[in-house]
């Protein structure tokens, strides 16, 4: 069928179209349009970043502190703001950047600590990290918990979450949005997704500028289930969901959000001391997994002492220790699909324990994304080996800059190269020379990879191990703006 003839107006308004596309990206000199039309997209840097965090603890005597940090050098003429902001209607500022390159942080105290917003932009959105450490000297929450700041999403994963006697576990959820979101919990244990009755929570309001924590044993009352994979959706809006996990005479923390659903994972970072690794998958599809185990350490990937391979039925939630897993030398866990076994997506998390009896401390390594092209962490000490940097390469050897910004209260940046072989996993200690108070570390890859990170953060307390782990994925610094070019073939029949 013809379609009828283009009116006078019609062919205006197009014109006008085709001249309002072609000088945003209007070809070069002696360029053709076809050429252009078939060049790569660009990579412009972002103008505007938002960072959601939980509140921190629920302690009258829990000690926080807030660092963040846009990596990158003033610009002459450069504009731009970042801010944390209480994430309630009558928002309080917490701290403010003012340049890039330069850490800033606060510090508030006891339980009314607020969750809170990040916005960045202009010339401090690019890269903009913002992360919260918070210490509980005592008690049944006792321990270092950190959480890095995260871009709110639509759905999570949470495998390592539990329900068992002794365990204490919320799923905290952030909206920083000017509307209500709608949030949907379920809870999949060792038999699958747990009774009607259980485990589901559906159609969770989240006020504006709010925030809300549910507790996991309230989904699921008289459960008590050690390896319990929980996911987070949402039916209106977007959250910033984290977990948190509270072990009574073992300490609590942080987890965050696994990385998404896939056939390979890899889980950076693994304390060389640590005195309990317990792995805990899950396969979200219709099919069962098979996995095999390696642990990437600093002189070669090896398979665990009778665990080279573990099985997750589909749905459901499989747990295993792996004793004496690092032997004294931090490494990385990489799973894989078996030999012969076709890869089936799924997601995972460690649960690390250091120390023993009473001096024990928890922490916890979620599967993770590569670095990519440049992948900060906010808040590190210059305390003696209380900052640990761990990068892992797989598939091939990759070299990698690693930075250390100027401390909050002071001194001067310092940067190493360092080459990772692929299959292993390098340690790695950067500090500003002469720093004060707390820093940041930013790793950009410069070849090879794709390249892993975590950072562990020590911070001991009356002899206790007190440790968090948080990994690094790219920063999001940039994004992909395609190309326009004139085609006046819309105006034609």
């Amino acid at each position: 069928m013809k379609r009828a003839p283009l009116t006078l107006a019609a062919v205006a308004a197009a014109l006008a179209a085709v001249t309002g596309i072609a000088s945003l990206t209007a070809p070069a000199d002696g360029a053709s349009p076809a050429a252009d039309a078939h060049a790569p997209a660009a990579r412009m840097p972002v103008e505007r970043s938002l960072l959601v965090c939980p509140a921190p603890s629920s302690s009258d005597i829990a000690e926080t502190q807030y660092t963040a940090f846009t990596p990158g050098a003033a610009a002459p003429g450069g504009k731009g703001s970042a801010r944390l902001l209480g994430a309630t209607k009558d928002a309080k500022q917490v701290l403010e950047l003012k340049e890039p390159g330069k850490p800033v942080g606060a510090k508030a105290s006891g339980a009314e600590a607020p969750a809170l917003t990040g916005t960045a932009d202009g010339l401090l959105a690019p890269g903009w990290t913002a992360q919260q450490t918070t210490v509980v000297s005592v008690g049944r929450a006792r321990g270092v918990l950190a959480a890095s700041c995260t871009v709110p999403g639509t759905d999570f994963w949470f495998p390592g979450v539990s329900t068992a006697k002794g365990r204490e576990d919320y799923v905290h959820l952030t909206n920083p949005d000017d509307t209500a979101a709608v949030v949907d919990i379920k809870l999949f244990g060792p038999d699958g997704v747990l009774k009607p009755d259980q485990g589901t929570s559906e159609n969770i309001r989240v006020d504006p500028k709010s925030t809300k924590a549910i507790s996991l044993s309230s989904l699921a009352p008289g459960a008590q289930i050690p390896d319990v994979t929980a996911h987070v959706t949402t039916r209106a809006g977007r959250v910033g969901a984290t977990a948190q996990a509270a072990e009574e005479g073992v300490g609590s923390d942080w987890l965050a959000a696994s990385a998404d659903p896939a056939g390979s994972l890899v889980l950076p970072g693994i304390p060389a001391d640590a005195t309990s690794v317990r792995l805990v998958a899950f396969a979200p599809g219709a099919e069962d997994a098979d996995l095999k185990l390696r642990l990437a350490g600093p002189g070669g990937s090896i398979s665990p002492a009778d665990n080279e391979q573990l099985h997750i039925k589909a749905g459901m939630t499989a747990g295993v220790d792996l004793k004496d897993l690092t032997r004294g030398e931090p490494g990385s866990l990489v799973l894989t699909p078996a030999d012969g076994k076709r890869a089936v997506p799924v997601v995972a998390a460690l649960r690390v324990v250091r120390g023993s009896g009473a001096k024990q401390e928890l922490g916890f390594v979620q599967a993770a994304v590569p670095v990519g092209a440049r992948a900060t962490v906010a808040d590190n000490r210059t305390d003696d080996k209380a900052t640990v940097l761990s990068l892992t390469a797989t598939g091939a050897d990759a070299k990698v800059k690693v930075s250390a910004s100027p401390g909050t209260e002071g001194g001067e940046a310092a940067s190493q190269e360092v080459t990772v072989k692929a299959g292993t996993t390098q340690t790695v200690a950067v500090a500003p020379a002469g720093g004060k108070g707390a820093y940041a570390l930013t790793v950009q890859t410069l070849s090879g990879g794709p390249v892993y990170a975590a950072r562990t953060l020590t911070l001991p307390r009356d002899g206790i191990p007190m440790f968090t782990v948080q990994t690094l994925s790219d920063d999001r610094s940039t994004v992909s703006v395609p190309k326009a070019s004139q085609d006046l073939t819309i105006l034609t029949d």
